[in-house]
C-alpha cells in the first residue's frame, strides 16, 4: 500500500471530465504518446501528454470523455506544454483510460 493521506490530501486534487476534441501525434516525446486537447466545459480548453498509443488510436479518442486532474502545474514536455493529467488505470505497460459511464457535462466533478 502506498502513503495514507487524509480527506483533506484528496480534497485537494481537483479531479474532471472533459472530452478530447483533438488527438495530435508527438513524434518529440521519449515514449510514445499523443498531444491532446481537452474541453472541460466551464474551465476552458485544457492540453496534455499521454502514452496511451499502445490501446487507443486517434480516432478512438476524438470526442471521448475522460477523467482528469486540472489543478496540476503545467509541466513542459519536449516543445509542448501539458497542463492537466489525463487518469487511467496501469495494467502491465498499458493505461486504460477512466471515463464515466453515461456521458456527463464536461467539467463535473469526480468524487
Amino acid at each position: 500500500m502506498e502513503k495514507i493521506i487524509t480527506f483533506e490530501d484528496f480534497s485537494k486534487v481537483d479531479l474532471r471530465v472533459g472530452t478530447i476534441i483533438e488527438v495530435n501525434d508527438f513524434p518529440e516525446a521519449r515514449n510514445p504518446a499523443y498531444q491532446l486537447t481537452i474541453d472541460f466545459g466551464g474551465l476552458g480548453i485544457k492540453k496534455s501528454s499521454a502514452q496511451i498509443t499502445t490501446l487507443y488510436t486517434k480516432e478512438q479518442l476524438l470526442n471521448r470523455q475522460i477523467v482528469a486532474v486540472v489543478n496540476f502545474p503545467k509541466k513542459q514536455i519536449a516543445k509542448f506544454m501539458s497542463e492537466c493529467l489525463v487518469v487511467g488505470a496501469v495494467s502491465g505497460k498499458d493505461v486504460i483510460l477512466l471515463h464515466p459511464e453515461s456521458k456527463v457535462l464536461n467539467g463535473s466533478v469526480m468524487r
